[in-house]
């Protein structure tokens, strides 16, 4: 017959039993802190208990260690996202004063407002999330009926058989495809992604859809805020998802997302800036109290469009997948309001620079969509300087609006005063080049511990029969191709890196206008010097004047 145990025993474990099973409450207590309020009331209480049992564990000191840590990465990340912006890249004698004044009232705010996001989208949580998400494509969409894919005229399939490459001619398309160009990149990309048979769109629903949004983009008849506009900006963001290997460390919905996003940016845009609105006082900026006035235009005419029964293509997203596409849209479209630019570089700068940064999905793909809508600058010559001519176009004309209404020029907007290839280096130099480096390193942050599983890219909606030719393409064809297909990373491989066929465009555009503003300057100076001469003839009599004047101060 065993002895019971003393009470000295029984008490002792007792009280390891206790102190053990604070221990092993501790886990759970860890897995659902959301924040740093939290982490200090969970502490407070493990001190209390453990204070009670005069027994402080290994487990508990690892688990005041370890969040007091993550409270202090919490607080530096929110210390970096309250920063305000500022314009500290732009030197004050760097470039001439319009375009520093121009770079200043569109790339800046005066009172800059954070929006802090505590729910943060998980991330890989294993091998086999990535995995999963890297094999998307192998269940991509492409059973499209012989009937859709003949509504596609031959010089539009042809032309799309580009969308893959860094530079897409958009201009070549809108011939081709009748002015449709949304109609048929848009249809295009959303089946590559699979997103009409994984969200359930019926075809005649997209099409009417798509039909709408081209005609709410060609309202005001811009010469640039327009359709062709639009896709420009969705091709660069498929170029973005696709070649990059982005779209591995994203749901479909987030995809789905993104590609909207980029369709919808500028929908219903008037032609004119943000700052004519406010100044103006139009009914649009009254609207949204001079806050980021054509963003939510944008964004808010956008889902009244989806709202009607028959463009309706999110009717069959559950309540919780609407919330989280219109969250991820409105933050990612709001963000292409130039007057946060700095503000958005810098918060993403500063994150990369923390020794594990933690990335936010919503302020990632904002950071992506917006450098696709400036990207101009960065694609190939002839397709970069036609952007140019026509931003220029729809400046002038704002600028002839506000003289007749008797306001000031917004910078850029006077017909007979604007240095056009000095802009251009300025924007280059000031806004596209750090933007694209900025996004650069994100991506390869981002994407390097899923680089091993990426995979194939989205196959096009159309495909020609001969495959015969495809083994003699070209090389430099070959890496603008959106070929997605990694080799394993061993411990010895380099450090990851994404293609960035923009810096070279960067550079030779850059060079150009450098010796287009060398030239712009001296046929300046010829004017002025022709002008001087004939005002020297039509007023003879002051010039002998001015030349007894000057005798008189020899003598």
């Amino acid at each position: 017959m065993s002895t019971p145990p003393t009470k000295a025993t029984t008490t002792t474990t007792t009280a390891k039993g206790k102190t053990a099973g604070a221990a092993e409450r501790a886990v759970p207590v860890a897995s659902r802190i959301r924040s740093s309020s939290f982490v200090i009331v969970a502490m407070s209480r493990l001190r209390r208990e453990s204070s009670r049992q005069s027994v402080i564990t290994v487990e508990l000191i690892q688990f005041i260690i370890q969040y007091r840590a993550k409270e202090t990465q919490e607080k530096k990340k929110r210390r970096l996202a309250d920063e305000d912006d500022e314009l500290s890249e732009v030197q004050p004698d760097a470039v001439p004063p319009e375009v520093r004044e121009w770079l200043a009232s569109t790339f800046t705010r005066q009172m800059a407002t954070t929006r802090n996001r505590s729910d943060e989208k998980p991330r890989f949580r294993s091998v086999a999330h990535a995995i999963r998400a890297g094999i998307f494509v192998d269940r991509i969409y492409r059973r499209v009926s012989s009937s859709t894919l003949m509504q596609f005229p031959p010089d539009v399939v042809k032309l799309l058989k580009n969308l893959d490459d860094w530079t897409f001619d958009v201009f070549a398309l809108t011939e081709a495809a009748s002015g449709q160009v949304i109609k048929y990149v848009a249809y295009d990309l959303l089946n590559r992604y699979g997103a009409m048979h994984k969200f359930k769109i019926a075809p005649g629903v997209l099409e009417t859809f798509l039909h709408r949004v081209e005609e709410g983009y060609c309202r005001f008849r811009n010469p640039y805020h327009n359709n062709l506009h639009a896709v420009d900006v969705m091709h660069t963001m498929h170029y973005c998802l696709c070649n990059t290997g982005l779209m591995n460390w994203l749901t479909d919905l987030e995809i789905f997302a993104s590609l909207l996003a980029a369709l919808l940016h500028d929908f219903e845009h008037t032609g004119t800036t943000n700052n004519f609105h406010v100044m103006s006082g139009s009914e649009t900026a009254l609207l949204y109290n001079d806050r980021a006035v054509l963003e939510n235009h944008h964004v808010s005419a956008s889902f009244r469009l989806m709202r009607e029964d028959d463009a309706n293509i999110l009717s069959h997203l559950s309540r919780e997948e609407y919330k989280e596409l219109r969250t991820l849209i409105i933050d990612m479209v709001l963000a292409t309001d130039m007057t946060y630019h700095f503000q958005q570089l810098k918060i993403m700068r500063n994150l990369l620079t923390l020794q594990e940064p933690t990335i936010d999905k919503s302020k990632a793909l904002s950071l992506v969509l917006h450098c696709c809508d400036i990207s101009h600058p960065a694609k190939h010559w002839d397709v970069h300087h036609r952007w140019t001519m026509l931003l220029l176009e729809e400046f002038f004309r704002q600028g002839d609006l506000e003289k007749e209404l008797g306001l000031p020029f917004s910078p850029l907007c006077d017909r007979k005063n604007t240095l056009v290839a000095e802009s251009q280096i300025g924007f280059i130099d000031f806004i596209v080049e750090p933007s694209m480096t900025i996004m650069s390193d994100m991506l390869e942050h981002i994407l390097a511990p899923i680089a091993p599983v990426i995979k194939s890219k989205p196959g096009p909606l159309v495909e020609e029969n001969a495959t015969s030719a495809d083994g003699d393409a070209d090389e430099s064809k070959k890496q603008n191709a959106c070929a997605m297909t990694r080799k394993s990373l061993t411990p010895s491989a380099a450090k990851f890196s994404i293609n960035k066929p923009w810096l070279i465009c960067l550079s030779e555009n850059k060079k150009i206008w450098k010796e287009q503003a060398i030239k712009d300057a001296e046929a300046r100076a010829l004017v002025a010097a022709a002008e001087a001469a004939a005002e020297a003839e039509n007023n003879p009599a002051t010039e002998t004047e001015d030349g007894a004047q000057k005798e008189a101060v020899v003598e």
